[in-house]
């Protein structure tokens, strides 16, 4: 169900109680259109901290770059609030040509991962990512459980790959990195293993 508030005070109230409450840090602004984030649930949580671990050991301990689990990643420096996305997770590695501009990066990572919630908008971001410099966006899905992985340059998306429980593992041109899906217990575990031979199961 889409709301639609046509009342500027009800909404800057709406928005302020989502500020005070911490439910707003993944909140977004959609060429001017306020974006509310459904709360991830225990799974999608296990799921951002154990890609943040991977992620982390393999680009920060490996002084490859940055990572950051919610980061705003803007489309223009001068007035970017009116136009941001917060991927789940981001990895700027050394070199990016995007901008730190300490509350939001000008500019797309090296690899994005959006973990998909019921009712959250993941596949409409996909040309923003594109246009901003994005070079990879990893995208969980999980009704049914799935990964793709999109590439993209000069603003388009250049290729994809899909695994699905059983799959070859897809790799990573970003990262020395392939992610696949084995199956679980309880669900289906995302397999993170590094061309060193480390491998991560989440």
């Amino acid at each position: 169900m889409t709301t639609v508030i046509l009342d500027p005070r009800e909404a800057q109230q709406l928005i302020d109680e989502r500020r005070a409450r911490g439910l707003d840090a993944h909140d977004e602004v959609w060429e001017g259109t306020y974006m509310m984030a459904p709360v991830a649930n225990n799974e999608h949580q296990d799921l951002l901290l154990g890609l943040a671990l991977a992620l982390r050991e393999t680009v920060v301990a490996g002084k490859l770059g940055k990572v950051y689990p919610g980061v705003n990643v803007a489309r223009n420096a001068d007035d970017w609030k009116h136009d941001f996305r917060v991927p789940d997770l981001a990895v700027y590695l050394n070199g990016n040509p995007a901008t730190d501009c300490d509350t939001f990066y000008h500019g797309g990572p090296d690899l994005a991962v959006e973990i998909v919630s019921r009712h959250d908008r993941t596949r409409d971001k996909v040309s923003f990512y594109a246009e901003v410099g994005t070079r990879e966006l990893l995208i969980v899905d999980r009704e049914p459980w799935r990964l793709e992985l999109l590439k993209f340059a000069n603003g388009k998306t250049t290729g994809s790959a899909v695994a699905t429980v059983g799959d070859t593992a897809i790799a990573s041109v970003a990262l020395p990195l392939t992610f696949g899906l084995e199956a679980g217990s309880d669900r289906p575990v995302v397999v993170v293993t590094h061309s060193d031979g480390r491998a991560w199961r989440v």
